[in-house]
């Protein structure tokens, strides 16, 4: 399940699964060796205290250097990509699928009032852009496309593009040439 993780990752990066594009994402692409960590240790918490607790200091290392703020909790599917780094932070209780795309800036986060209270859920090959907050107990269908800046309140139906404070549709083109190199499970 591990292996099947960084391949589904590495695969995101580099639209192969070599030996040679493995090392040159884990020393030069700050979201691929973040992602490796993150995954490993969610792989060693059930396996082996004493190395959980290493690889989890090596992560905290890199979440502090690279700006990322992710629980080791949260749900993530196959394919994740991390477009640059800086700023990122998602509740430990929100849900992402599978090739999903997020960008420098991004928030999923809880929220505590309103009609939406709860955590986020994100669908397949979804594109979340720069700036983008993503709060509550909402949908982000699959292939959805989240603009720049955007705040997100509401569900986004699956093929829909939000953009805007609050956040509305704008069309019905989905995330479509923004997802690339997809992990087909």
């Amino acid at each position: 399940m591990l292996l099947d993780f960084v391949k589904s990752d590495l695969f995101r990066y580099s639209g192969n699964l070599s030996f040679k594009s493995f090392i040159k994402h884990f020393f030069i692409t700050p979201g691929f060796k973040y992602m490796f960590y993150f995954r490993l240790c969610k792989h060693m918490k059930s396996r082996s205290k004493i190395i959980y607790y290493l690889i989890r200091l090596i992560l905290r290392h890199y979440s502090f250097r690279y700006g990322f703020d992710i629980p080791v909790g949260t749900e993530i599917g196959y394919g994740f990509y991390i477009g640059h780094f800086g700023g990122i932070v998602i509740s430990g209780k929100a849900k992402i699928g599978n090739n999903v795309n997020i960008s420098q800036g991004v928030t999923i986060g809880f929220s505590a009032r309103g009609k939406n209270v709860g955590y986020p859920e994100i669908g397949d090959n979804v594109f979340i852009g720069p700036g983008a907050k993503v709060m509550g107990g909402i949908l982000v269908g699959d292939n959805a496309c989240v603009g720049a800046n955007a705040v997100v309140l509401i569900d986004c139906p699956n093929n829909s593009v939000h953009g805007g404070i609050p956040s509305k549709i704008l069309s019905m083109n989905g995330s479509g040439g923004y997802i690339l190199n997809k992990w087909i499970l």
